[in-house]
């Protein structure tokens, strides 16, 4: 079996995937905002998820989705997180200390993309994974691998100008961002009049003519909660941003778009284990 772990700005998830990559079971807890807090919790789930050591044993592999920046030096882990306040944690002892098998920390978005832009079927040219949530996070594969530039994209973090003020695109245009600005509980609720998608379709390109200029990929795959509304703005964001960029580019949904992330730390394990 393979144990995925999604470490979220609010929820922290744990998935066990068959060899298969049929989901067996799940389970979902708040992510403390205290790194000491956190560890302590995460082991103590991590026991009660999978209760017996035997069946901790047969666990092959656990990839570990990070939202952040992940470095590994000299077989040492270090983290750069985004939106948790976690200057130093330690996020390996509490996973090695219960399972003997290979453990794998990697950006949660470069899993995602692993997941959705390296499917058959979108193998060719450029994909950029684009993740809409509590942040924006975001990945790149080329011709059916992850490059190498998606260790470091971090597109959330860019500023821009909006409403008068400088702020970072997560700000203005994320699940959060837009839950906020459009005064709803969750984007499933919206459906988009006019002066809603404008605004809308405003934060949207701000960052999407940056990234589009810069990396020219002939997909972009959108995921998140933001896929609740893709149907609705999917056609007049490609006819605003033709105006501005001179090539067609194809916009598509994400398969899984609340699940990716756990889908490819399972692929990320299953592909990576004992090597």
């Amino acid at each position: 079996m393979y144990l995925s772990i999604d470490i979220g700005g609010t929820k922290t998830l744990l998935a066990l995937f068959s060899p298969h990559g049929i989901c067996l079971k799940r389970f979902k807890f708040p992510t403390s905002q205290d790194p000491t807090a956190f560890s302590k919790l995460l082991a103590k789930n991590l026991q009660t998820f999978l209760p017996s050591q035997a069946v901790r044993h047969r666990v092959r592999a656990i990839t570990v989705a990070i939202p952040g920046i992940v470095k590994l030096e000299s077989n040492i882990y270090s983290f750069r997180l985004g939106n948790l306040n976690w200057p130093d944690i330690d996020l390996v002892s509490p996973i090695k200390n219960l399972f003997s098998c290979d453990i794998f920390f990697v950006n949660d978005a470069s899993l995602a993309t692993l997941y959705e832009a390296t499917r058959p079927g979108r193998r060719n040219g450029k994909s950029i994974y684009l993740t809409f949530s509590t942040g924006i996070g975001g990945g790149i594969a080329k011709n059916g691998h992850l490059s190498k530039a998606s260790d470091t994209f971090e597109p959330g973090h860019v500023k821009y100008k909006f409403q008068g003020q400088s702020l970072e695109w997560e700000d203005i245009a994320s699940a959060k961002a837009l839950i906020t600005a459009y005064r709803c509980s969750t984007l499933q609720d919206i459906t988009l009049d006019n002066t809603t998608l404008e605004d809308l379709l405003a934060r949207l390109s701000l960052g999407l003519v940056d990234i589009i200029k810069q990396e020219s990929p002939s997909t972009i795959i959108i995921g998140g909660p933001l896929c609740f509304l893709f149907n609705q703005f999917k056609n007049p964001l490609m006819s605003r941003l033709r105006s501005e960029i001179k090539y067609d580019i194809e916009f598509k949904k994400a398969r899984r778009p609340t699940e990716s992330v756990i889908y490819g730390a399972f692929l990320y394990s299953k592909q990576n284990h004992g090597k």
